[in-house]
């Protein structure tokens, strides 16, 4: 199993390190011929979303990603990731035009959802498909409004939907890869190996 983790800008280092940790081979995606390796599946780390959104577009890679995940191709994004994959997205400035993003799953996000004053907590919260509670630790999170019947929910802080799955697409409004625990990305892992 080879994993591409989208290195544009983010928490890509952490994610690499916990696939290490679980004896899963990775490469970083920079540019256009990185994405033409061969890959299992694809994480887009938590970060600045509208960063990675432009430079996705500026570097040629938006149209290419979008097409594999509609074809199948596993992704795991984590939230600006889950923010990228997003359908709609409130939060935006209403003056500008939307950044570019993925758009490949149904559901609707709200930005920095919790606010300034709740910018960064830690709780531990169940997960469907996962036994017992996992750590989930938010930093200026974006949470989920909305899902179609497409969309399973996996979990909810607070009422707020912060982790769901899209056939081969999976989201967490959370850093997995902020804790030690592995459990969401052996769930991700368990989702390349049964496609």
């Amino acid at each position: 199993m080879k994993i591409a983790v989208l290195a544009l800008q983010g928490a890509f280092l952490e994610h690499e390190m916990i696939l290490r940790r679980l004896g899963v081979d990775c490469f970083e995606v920079r540019q256009k011929q990185d994405w033409q390796q061969q890959k299992d599946a694809l994480i887009i780390p938590g970060g600045e979303s509208t960063t990675q959104g432009k430079l996705l577009d500026e570097l040629g890679l938006l149209s290419p990603i979008r097409e594999e995940i509609e074809h199948g191709l596993p992704v795991f994004g984590t939230c600006a990731g889950l923010i990228l994959l997003s359908r709609d997205v409130e939060g935006n400035s209403t003056s500008a035009p939307a950044p570019p993003r993925l758009g490949t799953m149904q559901i609707a996000t709200a930005r920095n959802a919790y606010g300034r004053q709740l910018g960064s907590f830690h709780v531990e919260a169940t997960f469907e498909g996962i036994e017992g509670k996992i750590p989930m630790t938010f930093i200026r999170a974006p949470y989920i409004k909305e899902v179609t019947e497409a969309v399973e929910v996996l979990a909810k802080v607070d009422n707020r939907i912060v982790a769901a799955r899209q056939e081969n697409q999976l989201v967490t409004a959370f850093h997995p890869e902020l804790d030690i625990d592995t459990r969401v990305h052996e769930y991700f892992l368990n989702i390349v190996r049964n496609r």
